[in-house]
């Protein structure tokens, strides 16, 4: 049934892109439903789930890092795909910064495009951890996964799902190296080949929520040439425990 396919949003102004990108997600099985601006995009979102928004940055009217900040602020869980036009490093972080969940420069490769899309919707249902995983405590956090939520030194914050998936397998391998291939596969659902600046970008992410000081992680620490690592003591003496829920 038609009702039974992942539903996606493309928020894109450019009609003949926006066409081409349409046809070409619906011959992969996709159902597809368009929007021409933000805030066209904020209504369809109102009344509809989507298993995925592909979101275009350069916008009339509301720009799409505004749209992500919006989403996010409704929806911490729904992933988000930007598009631009803009390759600046500063715009990739923006996009990362305001939500998104991975990051694509236009004009791009049909396949990587497709191919993006199919990680990130490659499972039917998004990672569930177990109940015992909630209330994970490091250092000054505390990670609650089922309900999508930390509590940090800087307050309160809502994770989005591919935190939520990138936090669990750190906290199942506490203590070991994690390749940059088996997060990119794990988390975004990537082949092994796929190298992606995104990856980088979402450490910084969390070390900005979860280090005393991102500038010198004690948690999330980088394994040159390899991955990262998460050390839940952190530096020496510092107080953990983990909690069942």
């Amino acid at each position: 049934m038609s009702e039974d396919r992942p539903h996606i949003l493309l928020v894109e102004d450019e009609l003949h892109l926006a066409r081409g990108m349409t046809f070409n997600l619906e011959e992969e099985g996709y159902r597809v439903s368009h929007a021409e601006t933000g805030e066209a995009a904020l209504e369809l979102l109102a009344f509809n789930r989507f298993a995925l928004i592909i979101l275009d940055v350069m916008l009339p009217g509301m720009d799409g890092f505004t749209v992500c900040r919006e989403v996010r602020g409704a929806d911490p869980r729904v992933p988000i795909l930007i598009l631009s036009a803009r390759s600046e490093e500063g715009d990739r972080i923006s996009g990362l910064d305001s939500g998104a969940d991975d990051y694509l420069t236009k004009p791009f490769n049909l396949s990587e495009f497709l191919l993006r899309v199919k990680g990130m919707l490659r499972r039917s249902s998004w990672y569930r951890p177990e109940p015992v995983e909630e209330g994970y405590r490091f250092g000054d956090n505390e990670v609650f996964l089922l309900s999508y939520h930390a509590r940090t030194a800087q307050g309160e914050i809502d994770l989005t799902e591919l935190e939520i998936r990138m936090l669990a397998l750190f906290f199942r391998n506490e203590g070991k190296t994690v390749t940059r291939s088996n997060l990119l596969e794990t988390v975004w659902g990537y082949s092994s080949e796929t190298e992606t600046r995104t990856l980088d970008n979402f450490i910084v992410r969390l070390r900005k929520y979860f280090e005393p000081d991102s500038s010198h992680p004690v948690f999330f620490q980088t394994v040159r040439g390899v991955g990262y690592r998460f050390a839940r003591h952190g530096a020496p003496g510092a107080r953990c425990e983990k909690r069942a829920g």
